[in-house]
């Protein structure tokens, strides 16, 4: 579908690749309904964009707040369920409450508001879903499990819903960006990657989206080629791929992301 003249609700509108969105999907002619909880930092955006673009205040972490959410929002054409915690760490390291609140804004949000916005896409005839995974949504790593069973889940979500809205007129894709180098959760740690591990802006997310509604995409990754290999291989070998993670340093990476991000839980 076309963007131009359509109204677009984005999640986690507050953050640097929420940003490299809402302006993508502005810039391609849609209104844009700017979500997160940083009501400040929505209404810098908002005035950049214009007239085009509304603030809707919203905690996905509350139980209400993606019913809320969808019901000021009114009648939508476009989803982009970006929110997302990291929910990184050893499990045994959460507690009962932070387990929750990643399932709440990783998961369960998206559905929810899938629940209430698509069928009013299906009674219009047109519209499409699109959901921002990652690329631990197609390769469990170490101190991922908790952020890789929402990421996994999202995916499964989503590929049900497709086949669901078959024929309606209703697309959906999802995105599974990798390690995005100048915003988002990655790049707030300020751990340095292996110079073989490359990374992705946040433009490239962005477009991403944009290609996805345009062109009908199922699922596009935003990574560079070796960690897209790494995804095929690791569907058909999970074991030896893990192994090889294992071999390359994984462990010690994700530790140094997961201590950093643990105040974000």
């Amino acid at each position: 579908m076309q963007l131009a003249g359509t109204t677009a609700l984005l999640t986690g509108a507050s953050g640097g690749i929420g940003h490299a969105i809402a302006r993508a999907l502005h810039g391609r002619g849609a209104r844009v309904l700017l979500s997160g909880r940083r009501a400040e930092v929505l209404g810098e955006l908002a005035a950049e964009l214009g007239g085009s673009a509304e603030v809707l205040e919203a905690d996905l972490a509350e139980p209400a707040g993606a019913a809320s959410l969808a019901e000021r929002a009114g009648a939508v054409d476009v989803l982009v369920a970006n929110a997302g915690l990291p929910a990184s760490g050893r499990l045994e390291r959460f507690s009962p409450e932070e387990i929750d609140r990643a399932l709440e804004v990783n998961l369960r949000a998206p559905i929810q508001l899938t629940r209430a916005l698509a069928p009013g896409m299906v009674e219009r005839g047109r519209g499409h879903l699109v959901f921002v995974s990652s690329l631990n949504g197609k390769v469990a790593t170490a101190r991922a499990a908790l952020y890789s069973a929402t990421k996994f889940g999202l995916r499964g979500f989503a590929g049900g819903m497709r086949e669901d809205l078959h024929g309606t007129g209703v697309g959906v894709t999802v995105v599974f960006p990798s390690f995005i180098r100048d915003a988002g959760m990655f790049a707030e740690t300020g751990v340095k990657l292996p110079p073989w591990v490359g990374t992705r802006h946040t433009d490239d997310v962005a477009q991403a989206v944009v290609r996805g509604i345009e062109t009908g995409r199922a699922e596009i990754d935003v990574a560079p080629l070796a960690l897209r290999l790494g995804a095929l291989a690791s569907a058909v070998a999970p074991t030896t791929v893990a192994r090889a993670q294992r071999l390359l340093g994984s462990q010690s990476i994700a530790g140094s992301i997961s201590r950093e991000q643990r105040e974000k839980r």
